[in-house]
């Protein structure tokens, strides 16, 4: 399938999840943030980077997802309509986006790193979320807000099978992103 059109209906996918993240925290940002984040990293894939711009990506994208995380932004994110309309552009272009043009093609050591850190942010945020004696969103109940860190360390959980299943079988999930790189690295 054509990248741009996946990207497309990535985009699509999260404007029809709107009005299921206005009422649940784990819509919103396990679903709604992650989708808005892939339709701009599939276009990232695609797109010719220098070597000497990979860092700065990465740290524009890793900036950008922070931003998204903290509990005033998402509570932001569904009062405001200039804060909605800055989600729904920033996910994609500033994360999404230059997290495509640099993850895949920095180094291995790297890419382990940032896995690392994606799996202890997960953590933190599956323990403050479930565990804070008081709302951290006021925009959701405690209850919602105890099983959006539920879901946080599920995908902690997920994503650690996810990342570590390869290790075990020798070879890769995800195959074609493997060969792709090869030949990226191949060319440079």
């Amino acid at each position: 399938m054509n990248t741009v059109l996946l990207s497309t209906l990535c985009f699509g996918a999260a404007l029809v999840l709107q009005p299921m993240a206005r009422l649940d925290p784990v819509a919103h940002m396990l679903l709604q943030y992650p989708v808005l984040g892939v339709s701009g990293y599939l276009l990232g894939l695609k797109m010719p980077t220098a070597p000497d711009l990979r860092g700065p990506l990465l740290v524009l994208g890793i900036t950008c997802v922070g931003f998204w995380m903290l509990p005033r932004s998402l509570d932001a994110a569904l009062d405001s309509p200039g804060m909605h309309l800055a989600k729904l552009v920033t996910l994609p272009l500033l994360a999404g986006l230059p997290l495509g043009m640099s993850v895949p093609r920095v180094g291995a050591v790297l890419r382990g790193f940032l896995k690392a850190q994606s799996l202890s942010m997960l953590g933190v945020l599956s323990f403050l979320y479930s565990h804070a004696p008081i709302r951290i969103c006021n925009s959701y109940l405690i209850e919602d807000q105890q099983r959006l860190g539920a879901g946080f360390l599920w995908l902690a959980g997920g994503l650690s099978l996810l990342w570590a299943v390869p290790l075990f079988l020798g070879h890769s999930l995800m195959p074609d992103l493997l060969l792709q790189r090869k030949k990226h690295h191949d060319l440079c």
